[in-house]
């Protein structure tokens, strides 16, 4: 059964860091790139940054580019998305898609 579930949100100040893990299961992770989405309230979902299978290739919206870090572990079927200086902007629910298969949504809130 291919499962891909998101984790790692919470409630951080703004300038503050989370990291999101999404887990894989039930297909083979590392021949798949992966992507992160976020979708605040009231707005359409926007791709955040995306990883090639191997991890060679990373690509990020403009609104995140040197804040955030896509990273993947094949080995552990997961791929991680660090975010640094968050800011109240950032707030949405984080998603992540591997292999057309989306996780669940993890509620990320940066307020003081």
């Amino acid at each position: 059964q291919v499962q891909v579930v998101g984790s790692g949100g919470g409630l951080v100040q703004p300038g503050g860091s989370l990291r999101l893990s999404c887990a894989t299961s039930g297909f083979s992770f590392r021949f798949y790139w992966c992507h992160w989405y976020r979708q605040a309230p009231g707005k359409e979902r926007e791709l955040v940054a995306t990883i090639s299978s191997a991890g060679s290739i990373t690509n990020y919206a403009d609104s995140v580019k040197g804040r955030f870090t896509i990273s993947r572990d094949n080995a552990k079927n997961t791929a991680y998305l660090q975010m640094n200086s968050l800011k109240p902007e950032d707030t949405a629910v984080y998603y992540c898609n591997a292999n057309g298969k989306w996780g669940q949504g993890t509620q990320v809130t940066v307020s003081s």
